[in-house]
């Protein structure tokens, strides 16, 4: 690995596209440390330790919320619009045809998905607000209708700034740049933790940590066999003739399909959707519609039941990780390029043949990898069953996201190296 990364810098490109995401991760910490004017940081704490929820929005948001900054909300709004146009895509045949029209049908649905974060970053800060202005802590000290326009129109600045940023640590090519983003809120949080560990450590708590680093490496190797598993398709080419009999061609090749081609956006999906029942629910807690308020005060309860939760997490793991495996894979193109080359899978007809078999053989390998994923994601939630702490399902959640993006960036990364070894050498 440390023979990649010095090869990495030794290429002026790579090394350029490194700098400027390190660069652009230190701009999202300083922000993420500029707190709002008229909030109560230590009362906003206290609220976010006493529910595990709110804990798991601010790990999604980057660690953003907990300060209160000016970009309190994270990517979330923006992960919110995307997973709406995924969704969409599977109702709507013209969206989905438009989703599958390659780079031009991207760049649409792009559009489109940051035209929607405008609203849903409006509507979620404001029910955030709300949220705040509704807790038994006295969180907002300045409850004035221009000081909450004011912050609204902050945080949505703030979370537009950030989507732009993550396009364009994207487009660097050295891993996904709303990914990214959470990893270095994340990561950033780690010193506190493991010093609010060592400062609150006692003997009782050994069998604890040691679950903790046990799951903790299983996870990490999990997701990283998930990661590189992958099964090869035969594939050969035929042979062309020419003039007195002589032939070429016939080159035998693979066509290889990952276990796991989504890398960690069935993860990010699942938490997201989590999530929303239960901050939507806490906003209506306090509703004077009996019928509403007992609803909402319902969907809390029941989301807190760790069994409840952890079933649901696990199905959304394996729901999306088949959702997103439909989209990035296409049977049909791949079909179709084999047989404008002239390759062909051995004992299998070109054409639909061809992509009913692919089709076949990517449902097969992604259930196993889906169900390994869910498996590994609700494991943190098992061992905190055992030791009664939710510290651990929390830094599992994290863990899970931080190895997914190491992966998929090393990944990123490794493929510019390919394509620049005459560079290098």
């Amino acid at each position: 690995m440390w023979d990649k990364l010095l090869q990495a810098w030794r290429v002026k490109e790579v090394r350029n596209g490194l700098l400027f995401v390190l660069g652009v991760m230190v701009i999202f910490r300083i922000a993420a440390n500029i707190p709002l004017p008229g909030v109560d940081l230590i009362a906003l704490r206290r609220f976010f330790d006493a529910n595990q929820v709110l804990g798991l929005l601010n790990l999604f948001s980057g660690g953003t919320i907990e300060n209160f900054s000016i970009v309190a909300l994270g990517v979330a709004p923006y992960i919110t619009a995307s997973i709406i146009f995924q969704l969409l895509g599977m109702m709507i045949p013209r969206l989905e045809e438009i989703q599958k029209d390659g780079e031009q049908g991207q760049r649409k649905i792009n559009q489109w998905t940051r035209w929607l974060t405008v609203p849903l970053a409006i509507i979620q800060s404001f029910a955030l607000l709300q949220l705040l202005r509704q807790s038994q802590f006295p969180i907002l000290t300045n409850n004035d209708p221009l000081h909450i326009v004011m912050i609204v129109c902050t945080v949505t600045a703030g979370t537009l700034a950030l989507m732009w940023m993550g396009e364009l640590m994207s487009e660097k090519k050295v891993g996904n740049g709303i990914s990214l983003l959470i990893f270095a809120g994340i990561v950033a949080g780690l010193p506190s933790q493991a010093t609010q560990l060592i400062s609150t450590y006692d003997q009782s708590q050994l069998f604890t940590i040691a679950l903790y680093v046990l799951v903790g490496i299983a996870m990490i190797a999990g997701v990283v066999f998930v990661s590189e598993g992958q099964r090869n398709i035969p594939v050969q080419y035929a042979r062309a003739s020419r003039g007195t009999g002589s032939s070429v061609g016939g080159v035998a090749s693979s066509l290889p399909l990952r276990v796991n081609l989504t890398g960690v956006i069935p993860i990010i999906f699942a938490i997201s959707l989590l999530l929303f029942p239960s901050v939507i629910a806490q906003f209506f807690v306090s509703a004077r519609s009996a019928w509403l308020s007992g609803a909402a005060q319902w969907v809390i309860v029941t989301l807190q039941n760790q069994t409840i939760y952890g079933i649901l997490y696990f199905l959304l793991v394996v729901l999306f990780t088949y959702f997103y495996t439909s989209i990035v894979f296409q049977p049909e193109r791949i079909a179709e390029n084999l047989q404008k080359q002239g390759g062909f899978i051995p004992g299998i007809r070109p054409g639909k043949p061809t992509v009913d078999y692919l089709n076949a053989v990517i449902n097969r390998i992604t259930l196993g990898g889906a169900l390994f994923l869910g498996a590994i994601a609700v494991a943190p939630i098992a061992a905190q069953a055992i030791t009664g702490t939710s510290t651990i399902a929390l830094g599992g959640t994290s863990l899970l996201i931080v190895v997914s993006v190491v992966i998929e960036s090393i990944k990123q990364i490794e493929s510019q190296l390919t394509m620049r070894e005459y560079d290098v050498y």
